[in-house]
């Protein structure tokens, strides 16, 4: 048994070691806490760059990735378009995964709820979400190109090159004067980064897929080939914009092809001489040495004047059966236009024309 004095040693002791041992569990428990919280704030953050949504959006939106793939293009349009809550988790993730040295071009949708891991996926894989475009009311092969650079990552230059090349036109069965009936104006599906030597060729999957034999049986009647159809086509939405009366025309055309009579249409000289805004056709304009003036050349012109609509080729395949051979626009400048079988009674009508024309001192 220990002496008295020994006493209040042991007892410091204990208490020492007790009071060490607290300060061990104390510290041992604080930073399993300081763990737990650097877990649940690392937890979060990796959520919030990974999986959380990351666009303020209620529709899906689109973002582009072209031919140049810069990155902090991409991301601008990000905050522009697609409304980013934080591009500081998009790029971390994106520069985490290497995603800037493997952007591929297209156009890629983002859905309300969509979190940067989905939306970068998205544009590593390519997996890219088709777009629609159209080529309604196009007059010039360069409007057309202008049209489709304006919907397509196909630029004006690259489409003309092609328009105008003969070699291209004619492995399509086409010509740089007739490439234009290819076109046939309706609504298509394809993918925004698609080169343009692969949009000719879908064009021309659908120009066939347009020229089934219902088609090419009424072309076959009317004695035209599937181009001529979309020529005439061409001329008779140039002469009216009456949907009712475009047949009349297209019938009254296809009466003069048959007789070898000069189509003498105003849109075509209009064409030739560079002006489609002339409201008048004079003498001189009668004389412009074009293969397109018809009325200094029988037959059909060499290619379309316009690209012409569904709705003008099939005035022309599905045209009004009549002995009319000449028509004047109405003086009453409504739109509509006289038809006739004789030149005297065409001479009536066109004296009329002029007339209202000198009233209205239109030159």
């Amino acid at each position: 048994m220990p002496d008295s004095d020994s006493q209040p040693l042991i007892t410091k002791f204990m208490s020492k070691f007790f009071r060490s041992k607290r300060a061990k569990r104390t510290f041992i428990r604080r930073g399993i806490a300081l763990l737990a919280l650097l877990f649940i704030l690392c937890g979060f953050w990796a959520w919030r760059m990974v999986l959380a949504s990351n666009f303020d959006i209620k529709e899906t939106t689109y973002v582009y990735v072209d031919s140049k793939k810069d990155f902090n293009d991409l991301c601008s349009q990000l905050k522009d378009s697609a409304s980013c809550k934080s591009l500081t988790t998009f790029k971390q993730l994106a520069y985490l995964i290497g995603y800037p040295e493997k952007m591929k071009t297209g156009r890629y949708a983002i859905e309300p709820g969509t979190g940067n891991l989905r939306l970068l996926k998205n544009l590593i894989g390519g997996l890219q979400s088709p777009t629609r475009i159209t080529f309604n009311n196009i007059r010039l092969k360069s409007d057309l190109a202008q049209r489709l650079d304006d919907q397509l990552m196909v630029s004006k230059e690259e489409m003309l090159t092609l328009f105008n090349d003969s070699a291209s036109c004619a492995a399509l069965g086409f010509s740089p004067e007739t490439i234009q009936a290819m076109f046939i104006p309706n609504t298509y599906e394809v993918y925004w980064d698609i080169t343009p030597a692969n949009l000719m060729k879908r064009i021309q999957k659908e120009y066939k897929a347009f020229w089934n034999e219902d088609r090419l049986a009424k072309a076959s009647k009317a004695g035209l080939t599937p181009i001529q159809v979309s020529i005439l086509a061409s001329i008779v939405e140039e002469e009216t914009a009456k949907a009712d009366e475009m047949g009349m025309v297209a019938g009254l055309y296809l009466n003069r092809l048959r007789i070898n009579m000069p189509l003498q249409a105003d849109p075509t000289v209009k064409f030739a001489v560079g002006d489609v805004t002339l409201k008048r056709i004079l003498f001189e304009h009668l004389q412009v040495d074009s293969p397109y003036n018809t009325y200094k050349h029988t037959g059909l012109p060499p290619g379309p004047i316009r690209v012409p609509s569904i709705g003008g080729i099939n005035s022309v395949l599905n045209h009004n059966q009549h002995d009319y051979i000449y028509m004047c626009a109405k003086e009453d400048f409504s739109g509509r236009h006289n038809f006739a079988s004789t030149l005297a009674e065409h001479a009536k009508n066109a004296n009329k024309y002029r007339a209202e024309l000198n009233r209205r001192q239109i030159k």
